[in-house]
């Protein structure tokens, strides 16, 4: 691939802005700094723009094997790149489930060949796969994920003493989806009894409650404290939940870690009045107050990272009645301006964006050169210009199933470049057909 030399880039990286050139050659960045030459290098001068490490986002649902109709790894990963998000790890609730480990060579076997972004793979927990876990190696993947609530390819695992072995056999990032079942049941009987299926969407958050959410994540804290276990609770949504989670001790150091969503702090719940089931998740967007609590305990360091649980579905499978619509949406493309935004408003840094979306992944996942701009690391690089405005439409969705929950949004940000392992795999709104993702490797 030869010599990148990208100049006059604001660094943002490791809580500091710094002007400086980056030298890349090959995959790697070679050299930081004031003022660099290369004869040898082809020169990409960024004037001035912000230059994030790549996005790491850590949970992803891109629907192959077996789903498709909705997206595969090769659109939703180039969806990703037009984001800035330059590695990914995607979910186990494809079908056929990746709850083998032959099913999880398959994934990798096809990432290898579609990817667009660096990859790896959750490997799925299930009531009765304890043994294929226990052969699991640790650096085989970026961890285990368990259901402890339903959701899209139902894989719940609802049995106590399995996950408490499971708790005790791994010293992988046991990852978990925590929603209590009984009483997301229990609340959809009540309400189906009183609409049919055509449940008002707005009761969405009184049926996956704030009560099944801390029920199911409060129990899976305490078991992870009792086995010891290293424990990262996904997609937290509500304020009741953030007394379970420290910022007195730092990342490197924390046995239980918090994850939040783009959505969940973006949405409340009044949006369904104009949204409607286009913003139906699991777990549910709740009150603005519990909106701010998120925000809040993101930035005093309860929640240790941000991540987008992209989850496309088709228009068509979105536009149904409450009980036909399946839960969740189409997020990596829009994640980062979205954050952007957020940046713009004050309402947080830009080197805090990058410590949750990039720094912090790499750190929880003892990810292997990635995740900060530093010389020796693989060249994953995202340039943004914070100045230039445009709106979501149809016509710029990456997505393979052509909607957005932004739809009709607009952003003051836009990401110009995303740098895969030193290759420009996107550039102002094009994007290379050359792949050059990588399988990622552990420090464990």
């Amino acid at each position: 691939m030869g010599k990148v030399l990208v100049k006059n880039a604001k660094i943002v990286n490791e809580n500091t802005i710094v002007e400086n050139d980056i030298l890349i050659q090959d995959d790697i960045i070679v050299k930081i700094g004031k003022d660099l030459s290369d004869a040898t290098a082809k020169v990409i001068d960024v004037n001035g723009n912000y230059v994030f490490p790549g996005v790491i986002d850590d949970q992803v649902h891109f629907r192959e094997p077996g789903l498709t109709h909705k997206g595969n790894i090769a659109s939703e990963s180039r969806a990703a790149v037009a984001g800035g998000i330059t590695t990914y790890m995607e979910q186990p609730n494809t079908n056929p489930q990746t709850t083998t480990i032959e099913k999880l060579e398959a994934k990798f076997a096809m990432a290898k060949d579609s990817s667009y972004a660096n990859y790896s793979f959750l490997f799925g927990g299930t009531n009765d796969n304890l043994e294929e876990i226990k052969k699991l190696d640790k650096n085989a993947c970026s961890g285990v994920k368990l259901f402890l609530g339903s959701s899209t390819g139902n894989m719940l695992v609802d049995n106590e003493q399995v996950i408490e072995s499971i708790f005790n056999n791994t010293e992988m990032v046991i990852s978990a989806h925590c929603e209590d079942e009984q009483t997301i049941r229990e609340n959809l009987a009540k309400y189906k009894e009183e609409f049919g299926d055509d449940i008002p969407i707005k009761n969405h958050p009184l049926i996956r409650s704030e009560e099944a959410c801390y029920i199911s994540s409060s129990k899976a804290i305490a078991l992870a404290k009792k086995t010891g276990a290293r424990f990262h609770v996904f997609h937290v949504s509500t304020a009741k939940e953030m007394d379970l989670f420290r910022n007195d001790i730092p990342l490197e150091q924390k046995k239980i870690t918090a994850e939040v969503c783009v959505h969940h702090l973006w949405f409340a719940e009044e949006d369904y009045q104009t949204k409607g089931t286009l913003i139906k998740w699991n777990p549910a967007v709740k009150k603005a107050t519990d909106r701010e609590a998120l925000w809040k305990a993101l930035l005093d360091n309860r929640i240790d990272v941000i991540a987008t649980d992209h989850a496309p579905h088709t228009f068509e499978e979105k536009d149904n009645v409450y009980t036909k619509a399946p839960s969740g949406g189409p997020l990596v493309q829009h994640a980062l301006p979205a954050l952007l935004q957020k940046y713009k408003e004050g309402v947080i840094s830009l080197e805090k964006i990058a410590e949750k979306m990039c720094h912090n992944p790499a750190i929880l996942f003892e990810i292997e050169k990635r995740g900060f701009v530093r010389e020796g690391y693989y060249a994953d690089l995202v340039v943004v210009n914070t100045n230039d405005t445009w709106k979501v439409t149809k016509e710029n969705i990456a997505y393979m199933c052509g909607w957005s929950p932004f739809q009709g949004d607009t952003f003051d940000s836009r990401v110009t470049h995303t740098f895969v392992n030193g290759h420009l795999a996107y550039e102002n709104g094009n994007f290379s057909e050359k792949r050059n993702a990588k399988r990622l490797t552990f420090n464990r």
